[in-house]
């Protein structure tokens, strides 16, 4: 079986199926192989409708025989299913589908089947909607079992996507082995085939485990074979000559506040290693909130005060506008020496081109942006310094990319307010010093958090109103984007048409997901920044990009569903003024584990305390349902939870590198493949 092939060369999936898989990223065989599992589930026991009342449980499995074949009535756009069904105690149990009137011809009075899915009961009587349905012995055979759940899209089922992979997996060959027989020795790891096939359906908890430790630790040797080699014969370069002037300090003495000590500490050493005249690679590392950007301000200022350019990327159009407009609201103010230019996609191409001929003449001397400033268009005078934003959300390629336009001659500054032990930042960002800021600036109000369950709700929105009343804006985050991804976990567009009944007419509510068109996400991004939004219901995906200081309550749904790292940058987008900001967790599940986690958040705001504490919560099998921390673009692998496996790789690494053996030795020669096809794909998304 060639795994590069179409996935149409299945059987059972034609342009149609495979449109919708083209929709989740796979577009050939080992893509659909590589689409590892969300998370897993166990199916509960068979209880009666009775028992489901009495234990209240929320989402039970009950075996019944349909009573009467249900007729589709439609209202509106929808099509609805109604039948009931009898246990065998002779109780009742209301079920309902939506927008699936083919089930009429399977579901005929008589037939038994288990239902299981969510439940409410109303006036005695109990109500199911939209459950799955399983024959009775075919559910029987999947009790005990974990059971993958995989991402998806409308019109493609877990099921479907199960079938597929089962299909493959069944008709594959031996797969050649990624990992050399020593490095398999060593650690013990399955074959690649047994791992894939682990991975998709497990028998247990430990199985499991065991196959994802060799997937994440042979990502991780990729990762850092890669990053190792591309630094490999670069030496220190000479930048362009620069002295201490006085604009830096004079701006300063005119700030309205003092930067903290480890601001002073952070930018004492970058201006001076900047005035050593030789190339520097620094990331800046701070959490959320202790002033990064002011750092950046000034090494610019002093890049620009000695007549030379600077450039600032930044991972989204909004946060770009931001940081320009601040820029241009210091420059007026203090009277800077910055003549700045935005450069983004959304501006039309006789824009570009006029801001194109300035930077290229040197008439501007600071470029902000988005990737825009990377197009082979933008040619600088002469680039001396190069600040990246968020660095781990931008490839290697593009960073590199900036750089080189400036001659091989520019400093470069990446920032991250992604909280990383440093021990393992200094292996994740290889030849880079790294330089922490450990403060908040005095003004900040600390974080207000508190973890609550959905018995909490209602008082939460009525919180919401009254921040919303005072002229303040919320967040609200859910894990999932569309509805039909995942069973059980808020998503974006149902929950922002649920609530609305829950706040007053004049509330401005919207909605945002990473799958939106880029356009109409900045638009949302952009109206909310300006205050034109009330309550904005969104992903992760304003992790990062968004600046908003009127924004003063956060909630976030399901939380227990996501990392702690993820979780704390989350919060990160509330409490970015004087302004006294909150943040609320709900948590709607009471595995101990997760609890745990809330609980730290609960109370800490410390970045670097919670990525301590992380490190030290997960442990192996640990992350059935708990979403990547998002601190970098791995595919499967986290940082967190693999950071012992993050330490083997490292070391294993310097150990082949300082042999050769990776270049010499046949047995590392389907290493080297795999390396260069991991490069070529751009699966390198961090550094």
């Amino acid at each position: 079986m060639d795994l590069t092939k179409s996935i149409m060369e299945l059987k059972g999936i034609g342009e149609k199926n495979a449109a919708l898989f083209h929709k989740l990223n796979i577009e050939t065989i080992e893509d659909l192989l590589y689409h590892f599992p969300k998370s897993y589930e166990s199916l509960p026991p068979v209880m009666s409708v009775q028992e489901a009342k009495e234990q209240q449980t929320s989402d039970p499995a009950i075996l019944a025989t349909v009573k009467n074949t249900p007729v589709p009535v439609h209202v509106r756009n929808l099509s609805i299913l109604k039948l009931q069904a009898e246990d065998e105690q002779g109780a009742l149990l209301h079920i309902s589908f939506f927008n699936m009137p083919y089930l009429k011809n399977t579901l005929k009075a008589g037939t038994q089947y288990v239902f299981h899915g969510a439940v409410q009961e109303k006036g005695g009587a109990l109500f199911m909607s939209h459950p799955k349905l399983y024959k009775p012995d075919e559910y029987q055979k999947l009790l005990g079992q974990l059971l993958p759940v995989y991402a998806k899209t409308k019109g493609l089922t877990n099921q479907a996507i199960s079938k597929y992979v089962r299909q493959v997996l069944t008709d594959l060959p031996d797969l050649s082995e990624t990992l050399p027989p020593d490095l398999l020795e060593k650690y013990q790891f399955r074959s690649a085939k047994e791992a894939l096939y682990t991975i998709h359906f497990p028998q247990n908890t430990e199985s499991l485990a065991a196959a994802r430790k060799r997937f994440s630790y042979e990502e991780f040797l990729l990762f850092l074979l890669s990053m190792k080699l591309q630094q490999a014969g670069i030496e220190h370069k000479n930048a362009y000559p620069m002295i201490e002037t006085a604009d830096p300090g004079r701006l300063l003495e005119q700030l309205p506040y003092e930067l903290t000590a480890s601001q002073k500490e952070a930018y004492a050493r970058l201006k001076e290693e900047m005035l050593q005249g030789v190339c520097i690679n620094q990331l800046l590392q701070g959490d959320v909130g202790s002033g990064k950007t002011i750092i950046a301000v000034l090494v610019m200022l002093l890049c620009v005060s000695n007549g030379y350019q600077a450039a600032m990327m930044a991972p989204t159009e909004v946060l770009a506008v931001q940081h320009y407009e601040m820029l241009c609201n210091m420059t007026e103010q203090y009277g800077l020496a910055f003549r700045p230019a935005l450069l983004v996609g959304s501006q039309t191409a006789k824009q570009k081109r006029e801001i194109y001929e300035k930077i290229a003449d040197g008439s501007l001397n600071v470029v902000i942006g988005t990737h825009a400033v990377i197009q082979d268009k933008v040619t600088f005078q002469n680039l001396a310094l190069v600040i990246t934003d968020e660095q781990h959300r931008f490839g290697v390629k593009q960073r590199e990319t900036l750089s080189d336009k400036g001659n091989g001659m520019a400093h470069t500054i990446v920032m991250s307010a992604t909280p990383i032990p440093r021990s393992l930042a200094i292996i994740l960002y290889g030849d880079m010093e790294v330089t922490q800021l450990k403060e908040l600036p005095a003004k900040r109000l600390p974080i207000k958090n508190c973890v609550v369950n959905q018995s909490y709700r209602q008082t939460a929105y009525q919180f919401m109103q009254k921040e919303v009343d005072a002229g303040h804006q919320v967040y609200i985050i859910c894990p999932m984007a569309e509805p039909g991804v995942m069973d059980g976990l808020e998503n974006v567009v149902d929950y922002s048409k649920t609530i609305q009944a829950y706040f007053s007419p004049q509330t401005r509510i919207a909605y945002l997901h990473g799958k939106m068109r880029p356009k109409l996400k900045n638009e949302i991004m952009t109206r909310f920044a300006a205050g034109e939004i009330d309550i904005l219901v969104s992903t992760t995906v304003i992790e990062v990009g968004i600046n908003v200081p009127n924004a003063t309550v956060m909630m976030v749904e399901n939380a227990e569903r996501f990392g702690l790292a993820t979780l704390h940058q989350i919060r990160g987008r509330v409490g970015r003024s004087d302004l006294q900001s909150y943040c609320i967790f709900m948590e709607t599940a009471e595995k101990k584990k997760q609890n745990e986690r809330l609980a730290i958040l609960n109370r800490s705001n410390d970045g670097f305390e919670i990525a301590n504490a992380d490190l030290k919560l997960r442990g192996p099998g640990d992350f059935m349902g708990i979403q990547q921390s998002g601190a970098f673009a791995f595919r499967f692998a986290d940082i967190y939870q693999d950071s012992a496996l993050l330490m083997d790789a490292a070391a294993d690494t310097a150990k082949i590198l300082k042999s050769n053996s990776l270049l010499l030795s046949d047995s590392h020669l389907p290493l080297k493949r795999k390396l260069e096809s991991y490069q070529s794909h751009g699966y390198l998304h961090v550094l």
